[in-house]
């Protein structure tokens, strides 16, 4: 359903009413577009991964390991698409295609020889059906936790939603499940598909264990077919640990021996937006990321807190029209291991920005923080970016900003802007320079 004609049905039909009709629209349009373009994604393997965070990373790791392998794969995710080595930046406000340009663009990876393709597939998809006709044969799950409650409204639905993938991947080819044994909802995947095989830290049959944290990634052991191997990963943070282990899981499905498995992730340098870390010459750390969900806020600041030995500053907003529970929960955990808290615009749309910032404060402040001490409110992000480089000085600092990532547009009430959170950071440190 376009965007033009799904906004002209929301103001005719009550909102109640469109949620119940809007999927089968997607329906209907999917089964549409599938007969236009000849079903192009039949006789594809593809292989899914789903999740509230790591989706984006777990799908590169997926894909890079494949390409270095010697697959003709394709990847769409969040942050790009493309076959092979050939990767096009994803300008678009949106992880899973609309059904057009979906099944458009895998028509053109199979013309241009792709056999495999790597699908970030997300709740919105699948309760819409937007994915209808794809034949995932293997899917994996990230983790589940606490998001997109504005949509589906209860978190049951929403973890249904999930679900989805690995009762379609069941329908399909290898029938295989990859999920993550220390997520609590792990059972409720692993039921619905026929065989299946599970990852994690604290369990699963592929563990990884002696974890070192590297400023730049990791390194770890993981016990595979009764061998302890060493592995690395060129993304900071023991939540890319977990990522790492779902691509592993799905290279040794498909029969990738160790060097291959080792190789394909050594390969991959890293992901727009995903830890990206920012350095023009400057004495401290500047980080960004795409987190905007509780978990990731906990697990990404756990982490930078214990690898910066000095001061550590965090940047973030939350989106108008989201979630508005997570927001005083994500300053709180903000608040909790950050020095200080800059709050700021992220993606406002036409709610007050003013009302979001506030929402977060209040979270932000019950953790200790306090309006213009640790805690700044700064309503335009470019004029928080040049705010916050300025608040870290030494070696040991940490600046992180959050929400944005690799997006290439800031949507505010007037619509949406060109944005390039590296290019505004590089800015703030270059104009910071300057002055020094």
């Amino acid at each position: 359903m376009s965007s033009r004609l799904r906004s002209l049905v929301k103001v005719i039909i009550p909102r109640s009413l469109f949620r119940w009709i809007e999927p089968y629209g997607h329906l209907l349009e999917a089964i549409l577009m599938n007969v236009r373009y000849g079903f192009p994604a039949r006789g594809m393997h593809v292989i899914g991964v789903t999740g509230t965070n790591g989706k984006t990373t777990t799908t590169f790791m997926i894909h890079r390991i494949l390409v270095e392998a010697g697959y003709d794969v394709a990847l769409m995710s969040t942050v790009a698409y493309g076959v092979g080595r050939d990767i096009t930046p994803q300008a678009a406000h949106m992880t899973t295609m609309s059904s057009p340009e979906l099944l458009r663009r895998i028509r053109d990876f199979k013309r241009q020889g792709a056999t495999w393709l790597v699908l970030e597939t997300t709740s919105h998809a699948l309760a819409q059906h937007r994915v209808w006709g794809v034949p995932y044969e293997i899917a994996v799950m990230t983790n589940i936790t606490h998001e997109h409650l504005d949509y589906h409204g209860t978190f049951a639905k929403y973890l249904k939603a999930k679900v989805k993938l690995f009762k379609i991947a069941n329908r399909h080819g290898h029938r295989f499940g990859v999920v993550n044994a220390d997520d609590e909802h792990a059972a409720e995947f692993a039921r619905v598909i026929r065989r299946s095989t599970s990852y994690g830290v604290d369990s699963g049959d592929l563990r990884a264990s002696d974890i070192r944290l590297r400023p730049d990634g990791s390194d770890y052991k993981v016990v595979i077919d009764n061998k302890l191997l060493d592995f690395s990963c060129n993304i900071p943070g023991e939540f890319n640990v977990y990522n790492s282990l779902a691509a592993i899981a799905v290279a040794r499905e498909l029969g990738l021996n160790y060097g291959l498995m080792s190789n394909g992730l050594k390969a991959l340098a890293g992901v727009e937006g995903r830890m990206d870390t920012i350095d023009e010459g400057q004495p401290f750390s500047v980080v960004v990321d795409f987190a905007h969900t509780p978990d990731s806020f906990e697990r990404l600041l756990g982490d930078l807190r214990r690898a910066t030995p000095g001061k550590l500053v965090v940047l973030f907003g939350s989106a108008g029209r989201r979630d508005e529970s997570k927001r005083a929960i994500q300053g709180e955990i903000a608040g909790k291991y950050a020095d200080e808290v800059v709050i700021t615009e992220e993606d406002d749309r036409d709610i007050d920005g003013n009302q979001i910032r506030a929402q977060i404060a209040e979270g932000a402040a019950r953790s200790g923080k306090a309006k213009d001490r640790d805690m700044f409110l700064i309503t335009d992000r470019a004029d928080a970016i040049r705010f916050a480089v300025t608040r870290v000085n030494e070696k040991g600092d940490a600046l992180v900003l959050l929400g944005k990532g690799h997006e290439k547009t800031i949507e505010r009430a007037d619509g949406e802007h060109p944005w390039d959170e590296a290019a505004e950071v590089r800015t703030a440190l270059a104009s910071r320079s300057a002055t020094e």
